[in-house]
């Protein structure tokens, strides 16, 4: 039987480092690896190649997420997961001295990727067991905004560890001491997590319910077309965007970059970068919490879009002060911490009923494919056009989302806190 959601989960306690945890071996896997295969001498198309198949286990974790949904709670998952993945980062540390690195790194960022994969469909699903409707509109934007921290973390803090480190150590020891770092961290969340998650589930369903049932009572829903092409079109030309502009900040200037230092990225985004995107995500979850998300969808998804001008600009002009890049990159990370709460809201919209945990998961499935397949050719689109035509190329990426936005089925209410409900409901 489900216990009540009462105050004394303390939703404060476990939903920012869980959201935190679920980012970091996430973007260590998608984001960082490519940062450190650059540093390491591997080129554009290669480095978005190859991390661009770490994607596959986000899109076919829907195959396992009815295991995770029926077998066992997700507060064990959760915890197993975070010692798995501590584990794979130390791994990852381990293999590169070899002289066969790459090839045994990437097998472990494979492992590390299955891992976190599972981590998700466990951390949404109890997300969405813990909490009610309005209290997931209301923490919406603050799981969004740790899990950004975690990004800025990633590619930030994290690379400006990796970075310094490189002005006392090889680059293969540099990033040998900033990967065991991750594994502790992993580790210790891990351990705080077995003493704070509160258990609050549901039984678990029995397995005879029938995984077919499970996947066929997603792809049975009305409107499950368009809810399919919204996830993977609303992010499409960030989906290239991400892969190619740390490698753009990167590049010599000589070849269209704009020749920073791996500290000066990490500094970059590890500073202004999460200021607003901190900033941008809160608003966004009190905004739909506030009017619902039918009434900001538009607005959110012209936020995460319209701000990639800025790579455009810097792509052509190739400023040198920080003084200019920096806000630039705090217009972008803003709006991205802003219009991506519509979409994360949208996914629980789609992933209401039974199986929720199971559906949201598939959902976020098609969003990895939405990640992965644009990642891989984002390499070859970019060496083909050049980065000023690239981040053109970027922008006009994003109108299919428009289109697909304004076929959307959304009510008016959803999103909406119940307090800002009741209030509406009396006028």
């Amino acid at each position: 039987m489900k216990t009540t959601i009462t105050q004394q989960n303390y939703p404060w306690r476990w939903i920012p480092s869980l959201y935190f945890t679920e980012g970091l071996p996430y973007f260590a896997v998608v984001v960082l690896s490519s940062i450190m295969y650059k540093n390491l001498g591997l080129s554009n198309p290669e480095i978005a190649f190859y991390t661009a198949w770490f994607y596959l286990p986000w899109v076919i974790k829907p195959l396992w997420s009815p295991f995770v949904d029926i077998y066992h709670s997700k507060r064990f998952w959760i915890i197993t997961m975070q010692v798995l993945l501590g584990m794979g980062l130390a791994a990852v540390a381990l293999t590169l001295p070899l002289d066969q690195y790459l090839r045994y790194s990437l097998v472990f960022f494979w492992l590390l990727a299955f891992s976190s994969a599972t981590h998700d469909i466990a951390a949404d699903g109890y997300y969405m067991e813990a909490l009610e409707q309005g209290q997931q509109a209301y923490f919406i934007g603050i799981r969004s905004t740790f899990y950004r921290i975690a990004m800025i973390t990633g590619q930030g803090l994290i690379v400006i560890l990796a970075g310094n480190l490189q002005h006392s150590y090889d680059v293969k020891t540099a990033w040998q001491i900033t990967m065991g770092l991750l594994a502790v961290i992993l580790i210790v969340v891990a351990l705080y997590h077995a003493r704070v998650l509160p258990r609050v589930e549901t039984p678990a369903r029995r397995i005879q319910q029938g995984y077919f049932q499970v996947m066929s009572t997603f792809f049975s829903k009305r409107h499950s077309v368009i809810f399919i092409a919204f996830i993977l079109l609303y992010r499409l030309g960030e989906a290239q965007l991400t892969k190619i502009a740390p490698l753009f900040m990167l590049d010599d200037r000589t070849q269209g970059g704009l020749g920073l230092t791996t500290e000066a990225v990490g500094f970059i985004y590890g500073t202004v970068g999460v200021l607003a995107l901190v900033v941008g995500g809160i608003l966004g979850g009190i905004a739909v919490a506030g009017k619902g998300l039918k009434y900001w969808i538009w607005w959110m998804a012209l936020a995460i879009n319209l701000p990639d001008l800025v790579y455009v600009y810097m792509a052509w002009q190739q400023p040198q002060s920080n003084m200019v890049i920096y806000p630039l990159v705090a217009v972008e990370q803003f709006g991205y911490g802003f219009g991506f709460t519509a979409f994360m809201m949208y996914l629980i919209y789609i992933a209401r009923g039974t199986f929720k945990t199971a559906h949201y998961a598939i959902a976020t499935g098609f969003m990895a494919a939405g990640m992965m397949l644009p990642g891989m050719v984002s390499g070859w689109i970019q060496e083909q056009l050049g980065y000023p035509w690239f981040f053109v190329w970027v922008l006009l990426a994003a109108l299919p989302a428009f289109y697909v936005i304004s076929r959307l089925p959304l009510e008016a209410e959803f999103g909406k806190s119940d307090a800002s409900t009741t209030a509406a409901s009396a006028q």
